[in-house]
C-alpha cells in the first residue's frame, strides 16, 4: 500500500516507523490529533485503539485526501454507499458505527410469514434504507480496503490476510445492538497439520449457537468465505467453503434452487474463459437446527477477482486484470445496494493526479437496462470521461502523474 506519514507534535512519521506508536500513545485521549501530510497543511485524523494504536480518517474528510492516499474516499455518488450514510450506516463517533439491516440475527423456530388483512394504516412512513447482505459485504470488503489496489499488494492477498482485516473491519460495528465482530466468522487459512486447532477455535467462536435469545430464538452468525461447491445430503444440501473442509454448511433444497436460479450467472463466471479466475464469496446467515450442525437461513453472493477485488461482472474482469498488469493504482466502486452497478465508474485510477479519475466499462453482452444506464450516465458527464466499448481494443489509459509533479 502507499506509504502514508503522519505529523505528531511538530515531527513527521511514516506508518511503519517503528516509533509511531510511542507517538500515538502520547497524543491517545488527549484533544491533540495527528495530521495526514498527503496534501499540502495536512487532515486531521484521530487515534483508535485495539491490538495497537491506529491512525483513522475523520468522518466526511475522505474527498480531502489525495488521491493515493490510504485515507482517500471517492465523491459519494461515485458507489452506492452514498444512499445509505446516514440513513443505513450511522457514524456514532469516529470508531463507533451503527449498521441497519434488512434482516434479523435471530430466528424464531417453525415461524411461517402470515398476510395480514388489509387495511387503513394508521401511519404512513417514508421508506428508510435498509442493508442487505450484499451490502454489509461490501462495507466490509471495502473498510478492509479489498476494492483497492496498489502495486505492493501482488502477491500478498492470501486468505490469512482476508481473514484478518475482514475481522478487524468489523471492529466497532454495532448491528441490532449488538458487535458484528462477534458474530461474525471469516475461515482462518486451512493447513493441515492445524486442523485439529482451527476446527477447535471455529468450535469456540460458534457457540453463541448452541444458546437461544430470549429462551425462543435461535442466535444467528455470519459466516463469510470462499465459495467452493455444493452437494446432495439427506435433508438437502451440503455447501462447502474453502477452508472449512470439515464444516459444511446446510440448505433446504428448495431454496439452493432457488439461490442457482438468481446467482447462476455469478456461479458460472468461475469458469469464465479468462486470463484469471474469479473467486464467489457467499456471506450465509447461519444457525444451529442440531447441536454443532449449521444451517443457512439467508445467503448473499457477490463475485470477486482472484485478488479479492469484488466486481459486478464478467465485463470488468479484462479491465482490472490490465490495470493490475501495468501496475496503477485503482480503486473498485461498489454498488452495495443500488438498483444498478452502470451509474458509477467501473473503477478509479488513484494515480492521475489529486483527485481520481473514472473508467467506465460498455459491454455490448450487458443486460439492456444495464447499458441503458450505462449510456444514461455517460451522456450526463459534463466533461471528457474514459470509456472503453469492449467491442473494440481498450483504448490508452490515461497517464500517471508522479506524486511530485
Amino acid at each position: 500500500m502507499e506509504e502514508q506519514r503522519f505529523l505528531i507534535r511538530g515531527v513527521t512519521y511514516a506508518a511503519n516507523d517503528p516509533g509511531l506508536q510511542h507517538a500515538l500513545e502520547l497524543v491517545y485521549e488527549t484533544p491533540e490529533r495527528p495530521r495526514c501530510i498527503c496534501v499540502r497543511g495536512g487532515i486531521e485524523m484521530y487515534v483508535a485503539k485495539h491490538r495497537q494504536y491506529i491512525v483513522k480518517r475523520m468522518p466526511s474528510t475522505g474527498q480531502s485526501h489525495h488521491a493515493r492516499c490510504p485515507s482517500y474516499e471517492p465523491e459519494i455518488g461515485q458507489s452506492g454507499l452514498g444512499e445509505l450514510i446516514g440513513e443505513a450506516i450511522i457514524e456514532r463517533s469516529p470508531d463507533s458505527i451503527e449498521l441497519r439491516v434488512d434482516f434479523a440475527l435471530s430466528r424464531v423456530p417453525g415461524r411461517t410469514s402470515v398476510r395480514e388483512v388489509a387495511q387503513e394504516p394508521a401511519d404512513i412512513n417514508a421508506p428508510r434504507h435498509r442493508m442487505s447482505l450484499r451490502a454489509v459485504m461490501h462495507f466490509l470488503f471495502e473498510r478492509a480496503g479489498f476494492n483497492r489496489w496498489y502495486p505492493a499488494m501482488e502477491g500478498k492477498r492470501t486468505q490469512a490476510v482476508l481473514h484478518k482485516h475482514l475481522l478487524e473491519a468489523a471492529d466497532g460495528i454495532q448491528t441490532k445492538g449488538v458487535p458484528l465482530s462477534e458474530r461474525l466468522y471469516v475461515p482462518e487459512q486451512f493447513r493441515e497439520e492445524k486442523k485439529s486447532e482451527i476446527a477447535e477455535r471455529r468450535r469456540n467462536k460458534l457457540a453463541l449457537l448452541q444458546s437461544l435469545e430470549d429462551d425462543r430464538q435461535f442466535k444467528m452468525a455470519l459466516v463469510l468465505g470462499e465459495y467452493k461447491g455444493e452437494q446432495a445430503s439427506p435433508s438437502g444440501r451440503k455447501v462447502w467453503l474453502k477452508h472449512m473442509p470439515d464444516a459444511p454448511l446446510f440448505i433446504d433444497a428448495k431454496v439452493w434452487q432457488r439461490i442457482e436460479r438468481i446467482y447462476g450467472s455469478m456461479l458460472e463466471a468461475r469458469d469464465a474463459d479468462t486470463k484469471t479466475k474469479q473467486r464467489v464469496v457467499i456471506c450465509a446467515l447461519i444457525y444451529a437446527k442440531r447441536e454443532h450442525t449449521y444451517q443457512i437461513d439467508t445467503a448473499s453472493f457477490i463475485l470477486t477477482t482472484d485478488n479479492w477485488i469484488p466486481i459486478d461482472g464478467i465485463h470488468e474482469v479484462d479491465l482490472i486484470q490490465a490495470l493490475t498488469e501495468r501496475r496503477r493504482r485503482f480503486m473498485k466502486p461498489l454498488r452495495y445496494d443500488a438498483r444498478t452497478a452502470a451509474l458509477f465508474p467501473n473503477a478509479l485510477l488513484l494515480d492521475t493526479g489529486t483527485k481520481a479519475t473514472p473508467l467506465h466499462v460498455v459491454s455490448p453482452l450487458m443486460e439492456p437496462h444495464d447499458r441503458a444506464a450505462k449510456e444514461n450516465a455517460l451522456n450526463g458527464q459534463s466533461v471528457p470521461t474514459w470509456v472503453w466499448r469492449t467491442d473494440k481494443p481498450m483504448p490508452p489509459l490515461p497517464d500517471v502523474v508522479s506524486p511530485k509533479s
